[in-house]
């Protein structure tokens, strides 16, 4: 009888242990299951938050849905910032960042600057003449201008071969070529009318500045408006200068836009100007190779550039006197017939 009271207090004590053991293995587990899907809720929300700050960070770059965008290449005269900026990619790298590549479109007449300009072909007018834009605007063309690109009366010049052309009355009945709409064509009409006289007083032709020197060259022109690398030329190789711009134009070019784009395109905007800044930031601490990489895409020598450089400011800051020089030139314009009504130039500043 005692050994099996004592045989069935030991499997009663074996089922309370067996009975413990199932208990704390159960609530082990039950335990364990929790943390895991505790771990995996928070692994799911952890990556949620990345997916949505990466998310969030590429809706960041840009926000205009543009994919491309075109902007103008000259140059001519002395265009050193469009130079520098082919040669080292400043634009194209910072639209790179965006998901925006960068086309350029090489038109040298004012006229059809403006015109691309109008019709979408082109987003940005990275040179454009200052008598362009009054022109434009004029003709109720939406166009603005977004920040100055460069001023420089001096480098606008005419040049003949003719020693007895010297005075406006002289230039009645001859040949005179350059390229219409732009700051020379301004001069042309400006030194005319210093005598009271008008394009129409002479036979005025739409060229390029090159075919312009090349007119001249070959006697099929009495008269070409230069300016830059083809001015520098005319009067190294014994051109007679018959006058330049100084007290005649403010010669201002700038950047243009569409107030449509502008207002559109914020952040493509900021893209721009800042990749601008990076531009003048090089010109200004690597002078030296500014000027270099000028005067190889121009084809002059070194000394050349230099000499052309003192006659240009392209500091892209819009002042005061900027406005008041491009009004003068409206009105200018007005009185002399080549635009039908008067243009308000501050309101094509964008503020």
């Amino acid at each position: 009888m005692r050994k099996l009271l004592t045989v069935m207090a030991s499997m009663t004590m074996s089922a309370m242990l067996l009975a413990g053991c199932g208990s704390n293995t159960a609530a082990a587990t039950a335990a364990e299951t929790s943390a895991e899907a505790g771990a995996q809720a928070e692994t799911q929300t952890e990556a949620e938050t990345q997916t949505g700050a990466e998310t969030q960070a590429g809706a960041g770059k840009s926000g205009s849905g543009l994919d491309k965008i075109t902007m103008t290449y000259v140059t001519s005269p002395l265009n050193i910032p469009s130079i520098v900026d082919q040669d080292n990619k400043f634009f194209e790298t910072a639209f790179a960042e965006d998901g925006i590549s960068v086309a350029y479109a090489e038109i040298t007449s004012g006229a059809d600057q403006t015109q691309a300009l109008a019709s979408g072909d082109v987003q940005f007018l990275y040179a454009v003449g200052g008598s362009s834009i009054v022109l434009s605007a004029a003709n109720d063309a939406d166009i603005k201008i977004l920040n100055m690109y460069s001023r420089s009366p001096k480098a606008f010049r005419m040049y003949t071969s003719d020693e007895t052309l010297t005075t406006p009355e002289s230039l009645k009945g001859k040949t005179i070529v350059g390229p219409a709409g732009t700051n020379l064509h301004e001069l042309l009409a400006a030194y005319l009318a210093t005598a009271g006289m008008t394009i129409d007083d002479v036979n005025f032709m739409n060229m390029t500045i090159p075919d312009s020197k090349t007119a001249l060259a070959s006697k099929n022109a009495d008269v070409a408006l230069l300016a830059g690398a083809a001015a520098y030329q005319a009067d190294q190789e014994g051109y007679k200068l018959i006058a330049d711009g100084e007290g005649l134009i403010e010669a201002i070019i700038a950047v243009a836009v569409t107030d449509k784009f502008y207002q559109e395109n914020p952040d493509v905007i900021a893209t721009f100007q800042s990749a601008e800044a990076d531009i003048a930031k090089f010109m200004d601490e690597q002078n030296d190779e500014a000027i270099k990489e000028a005067a190889a895409a121009l084809d002059l020598d070194e000394q050349a550039v230099r000499d052309m450089y003192e006659y240009y400011d392209f500091s892209t800051e819009t002042k005061d006197s900027d406005i008041a020089g491009l009004q003068k030139t409206a009105d200018f314009m007005l009185d002399v017939g080549m635009i039908d009504q008067a243009v308000d130039v501050s309101a094509l500043f964008l503020k």
